[in-house]
């Protein structure tokens, strides 16, 4: 095909995804304009009935607790999938972690790049647990606190640390708190049954609304998925590390 037939074919499914669009959202309702049912009737009800001022919150991790059990599963599952192929071969040894391509030299790591982000490294943290503790107060999270928290080692990484990296991320207590985080959401929805209700009831004390320690098995899910998903993630980034970085293949040598 010619430059110009392509060039003509793009411009025709273009044409035809742009017509698409324009008739998807033609049909949206006006913005501010929600009649919905399901959500009016949560926004009503959702803080007088778990004490979590955050509603997505309270959905995530009471109306539809199951369904996030399921999706830390399923990140389980994947990260688990990937150690496991990551993990070293027996052909594999390691070696000091170089870069080893041939006619390359790793360049010299920046001094503003490197104090950035080991100054950063912190109140990263800090922040992360921010967001995990009040995920049922104010947007934010297990999942989405988990992800900050990841971010603080990965800021060693990228200031050139990365034997600090290894150290202050061994990786038997990195498989625990994973282990931990998945398996503490399970033994909390377990406590439902323990108080004769049923499976990831809300059970426990909920206090008053806006407090910190409030919304009684909300707070402690939140917990639980931000162990789950930090230290998921900072498994995934050792083991990506380990593999780029540092084992080699004997047949190199």
């Amino acid at each position: 095909m010619t430059s110009r037939g392509r060039r003509g074919l793009f411009l025709t499914g273009a044409a035809g995804l742009a017509l698409l669009l324009l008739w998807g959202t033609a049909g949206l309702p006006d913005f501010g304009d929600y009649q919905h049912l399901y959500g009016l009737t949560l926004n009503a009800e959702s803080v007088a009935a778990t004490r979590a001022t955050n509603a997505v919150a309270a959905v995530t991790f009471d109306y539809r607790g199951f369904d996030t059990l399921g999706e830390e599963f399923i990140l389980f599952a994947a990260v688990l999938g990937t150690a496991l192929l990551l993990r070293a071969q027996r052909e594999e040894e390691e070696e000091p972690p170089e870069d080893m391509a041939p006619d390359r030299r790793p360049p010299h790591d920046s001094d503003a790049v490197r104090e950035l982000c080991l100054g950063l490294v912190a109140p990263i943290f800090l922040f992360g647990v921010y967001i995990v503790v009040h995920g049922h107060l104010s947007p934010g999270g297990g999942f989405q606190g988990g992800v900050v928290l990841a971010t603080a080692p990965l800021l060693m990484y990228i200031g050139g640390e990365y034997r600090g990296l290894r150290t202050v991320t061994p990786e038997a207590p990195l498989e625990l708190v994973k282990g931990a985080g998945t398996g503490g959401y399970v033994l909390i929805g377990l406590s439902g049954l323990w108080f004769g209700t049923s499976f990831l009831d809300n059970a426990l004390p909920r206090g008053n609304a806006g407090d910190v320690i409030s919304s009684g098995t909300i707070l402690a899910l939140n917990l639980a998925v931000g162990m789950a998903v930090a230290g998921g993630l900072v498994l995934l980034l050792t083991e990506f590390l380990e593999q780029t970085l540092v084992l080699r293949s004997r047949s190199r040598k």
